[in-house]
């Protein structure tokens, strides 16, 4: 690939040093996934630029008009504060006519917003629990056809936000009071969920139109006290002392029931195509004590940092991180944007 100039976008606050000598792993943990990317290109032979955006897209459109990258390197997780404006930043992307890595508009859209993506993948008979959404203000009543245990969460923030081991109810009561706290603590609609014991799977895939999946990845807790139940809370996934107490983990899933490896590739290219999503995203699972696999959550432009279980997981199929990186380049220099097929008509 020729080298290219690459223009990172992230949020102002997560702008990474040039070099992260000097320090602490803690002090790094927020900005690693920018640090990596930008390190990652310059040493592969891109010019890079990293720009900070959080409410002000001018700044962004500047550093296009001046500079005229050839692909912005999408690593922007919200806009305003708020986690499902990100489709409007990509939108703006597309209306500048400027290439892009990751997700386009119409897919984030449509799995960040995890009611109706919900919606979705139920019309297209993709297996996924059971759940009612419960919006601020309005009544808390369950569904008769919502049977406890039940798994209480926002509807519109990710990355675990609100999730404990107390978000999973077994009764009407602690279910109103979890709803309430999703309300009046987390501000957003809640989403209540049939929870499913069992094993949670994570599969990264890779492309536009034809899609390449990764191994299948799996959560363990090798220290789960008893009675706990093997979610990834917000601490599981972002607390390093909790980890190691729990003995968390993540790695290729084994001794697989047969034919759910087989199941899970062609769920997660049914799923990957009904979404629109482009570029790469991660898909998670459960697989029931009972054998039965469920998809709980679509997220495109996961976690990119080296070390992580997209990354990892593609390691395993022998594509390191730089060749990672480059394949999402080309995934974005390709993708098919309204805009390109305006001017080739």
């Amino acid at each position: 690939m020729k080298k290219l100039r690459v223009l990172a976008l992230m949020h102002e606050d997560l702008v990474p040093p040039a070099d992260s000598s000097g320090y602490t792993d803690e002090e790094i943990a927020p900005w690693k996934m920018e640090y990596d990317v930008t390190a990652t290109l310059e040493i592969l032979g891109h010019e890079v630029q990293s720009v900070g955006v959080s409410s002000d897209l001018k700044v962004l459109g500047d550093a296009i008009l001046d500079w005229k990258p050839h692909l912005t390197f999408n690593l922007l997780e919200e806009f305003h504060s708020i986690p499902a404006y990100d489709q409007h930043v990509v939108g703006f992307l597309e209306l500048m006519r400027q290439p892009y890595t990751g997700c386009n508009p119409r897919g984030l859209l449509l799995s960040r917003d995890k009611p109706l993506c919900k919606k979705i993948l139920s019309y297209h008979r993709v297996p996924t629990p059971g759940f009612v959404v419960f919006p601020i203000g309005r009544a808390i009543r369950r569904p008769r056809r919502l049977e406890f245990p039940l798994l209480v969460k926002s509807a519109t923030d990710h990355a675990s936000l609100g999730i404990t081991e107390e978000s999973i109810v077994h009764s009407d009561d602690a279910l109103v009071k979890r709803v309430r706290y999703v309300h009046e603590t987390i501000g957003s609609d809640a989403l209540v969920e049939e929870y499913i014991a069992g094993r949670e799977f994570y599969v990264g895939v890779l492309g536009n139109t034809r899609l390449q999946t990764f191994p299948i990845w799996e959560l363990r807790f090798d220290n789960l006290p008893e009675g706990f139940p093997n979610i990834a809370t917000a601490r599981v996934k972002w607390d390093s002392e909790h980890q190691k107490k729990l003995g968390i983990s993540t790695d290729v899933a084994r001794d697989l029931p047969p034919g759910v490896e087989q199941q899970v590739v062609r769920l997660c290219k049914r799923i990957y195509r009904v979404l629109n999503l482009s570029g790469y995203a991660r898909l998670d699972f459960r697989l029931s004590e009972e054998g039965k696999l469920y998809v709980l959550e679509a997220n495109p432009n996961p976690n990119l940092s080296y070390g992580e279980d997209f990354a990892e997981s593609a390691e395993t199929m022998g594509i390191d991180y730089p060749n990672l990186l480059q394949r999402i380049v080309r995934l974005g220099l390709n993708y098919t944007a309204p805009w390109r097929l305006s001017m080739a008509s």
